[in-house]
């Protein structure tokens, strides 16, 4: 496994740090469609999703669990869970991904 301070971007994706402290991470996140992130978890961050445009899915890997976000939906994800988070619409999808509660990283599983 390795860390690193910046997630993988798909190819066409395109982000938006909106604001970065030691305990705190908010991007914008711009998916074209059929783009996701690789899957991954976090040591000590949640990650808290907002779907903003399109439609994000967000996949769980154990236990196997999928949420489908519309505009104003959220969804939290505690820190050890390995997940991914892609485009789930046919056109461009956009969420904002807070992530708080210590140092940020992403681990690739």
């Amino acid at each position: 496994m390795s860390q690193t301070a910046e997630s993988p971007a798909p190819a066409g994706e395109k982000t938006h740090i909106v604001v970065q402290t030691p305990d705190v991470r908010v991007v914008e996140y711009v998916l074209p469609p059929g783009a996701s992130l690789a899957w991954h978890h976090h040591t000590a961050v949640t990650d808290r999703f907002y779907c903003l445009e399109g439609a994000i899915e967000v996949a769980l890997r154990d236990p196997a669990e999928t949420r489908r976000l519309a505009p104003g939906d959220t969804f939290a994800i505690p820190p050890g869970v390995v997940h991914r988070s892609g485009n789930a619409a046919p056109g461009i999808s956009r969420y904002l991904l807070v992530q708080g509660g210590g140092r940020y990283d992403f681990v690739k599983a």
